[in-house]
């Protein structure tokens, strides 16, 4: 199955245990800080490590923190938790989408990627090969300089539209994946777009099997995700108690219907908490605590009403599929 690769070191598949698929920690995204977007700047390690500490009395054992380099990681503070609290943290390479590419590169990364002014400056000026390099240097050598590597590389596109940038850093992470063999990880805002990011992932040979797309539960549509999930791709549902977004009943209930389908061995569960007002110990929200606490056992009584078994799922959804998902293929 090959190896899972965290900020602490590799280990094997089956120490990963419990997994949230998406989340992100520390981070100080620069457009937003430009922006003076202060709900989305998760700028304080002792209030994220509050949070991780919850996931972790819950019963959690490791995280992918989905943090590119365009969104402000703070790979220290970030791997610090992971030492502090025995949590199994995965880093991700790659890049996010388009409009967050309009924000000024600080200068410790200017010192990492070259002195540019913006990263739409540095994405349109570098090749997709050097791109690639940069994407294949954080894996194998680490994070922004740090000897913390990335064990998952990532690209990610806009609300119903990939531009030529996008579609520039879908093809430079798909051949570092292939130099590195490290998973791949999409976002697609609001769920939009995987199907055409998979016309491209196909066009450079990618195996779609190493392939996780997220934000699905933004776009709740049986039809789509048929579509996605008859490649071998993971669709992460990833907007778990979001309720702005779909209630809770309508992501279980698309969930119950892929199982239903025979796609349980590729649904991935996550929180996606990126803003203080979702973090527990920041702004008084449900926290990272909230997906064992609460959501787990409502989609067990669900899923069991339903004829299926829920504890099975739901050691399939957040133990056994991360498992498989983040593996480095051999």
């Amino acid at each position: 199955m090959g190896f899972i690769r965290t900020l602490r070191g590799d280990i094997s598949p089956d120490e990963l245990g419990f997994t949230y698929s998406h989340e992100h920690i520390v981070c100080t995204p620069p457009y937003w800080k430009e922006k003076k977007e202060e709900d989305l700047l998760l700028d304080d390690k002792e209030k994220s490590k509050k949070d991780v500490r919850d996931f972790v009395r819950a019963g959690g054992k490791s995280i992918i923190d989905a943090t590119a380099v365009d969104y402000g990681r703070n790979v220290p503070a970030v791997k610090e938790i992971s030492e502090e609290l025995g949590v199994h943290i995965i880093g991700t390479a790659g890049f996010n989408k388009s409009f967050l590419w309009e924000a000024k590169i600080p200068s410790h990364l200017k010192e990492v990627i070259g002195n540019y002014e913006t990263y739409y400056e540095w994405i349109e000026k570098q090749s997709i090969h050097q791109l690639a390099v940069f994407v294949i240097s954080e894996v194998e050598e680490g994070l922004e300089g740090t000897p913390y590597k990335a064990g998952q590389v990532k690209f990610g596109t806009g609300y119903n539209r990939i531009t030529p940038l996008e579609e520039k850093t879908i093809r430079a992470v798909a051949r570092a994946h292939h130099e590195t063999k490290a998973p791949i990880h999409s976002h697609t805002e609001a769920g939009t777009m995987a199907l055409e990011q998979i016309e491209i992932l196909q066009s450079e040979n990618v195996d779609l099997r190493h392939v996780s797309f997220g934000h699905m539960d933004r776009n709740i549509d049986l039809t789509y995700y048929k579509q996605i999930a008859r490649t071998g791709a993971f669709l992460s549902f990833d907007g778990i108690g979001k309720i702005k977004y779909a209630p809770e009943s309508a992501r279980i209930q698309a969930i119950l219907s892929l199982v239903k389908l025979g796609f349980e061995d590729q649904i991935l569960i996550s929180g996606d908490t990126a803003r203080k007002s979702y973090y527990k110990h920041y702004d008084y929200g449900l926290g990272l605590q909230y997906i064992i606490t609460k959501w787990v056992p409502r989609f067990i009584e669900e899923a069991n009403e339903a004829g299926l078994d829920g504890e099975a799922l739901i050691k399939k959804f957040f133990i056994q599929n991360p498992a498989v998902c983040f593996a480095f293929k051999k």
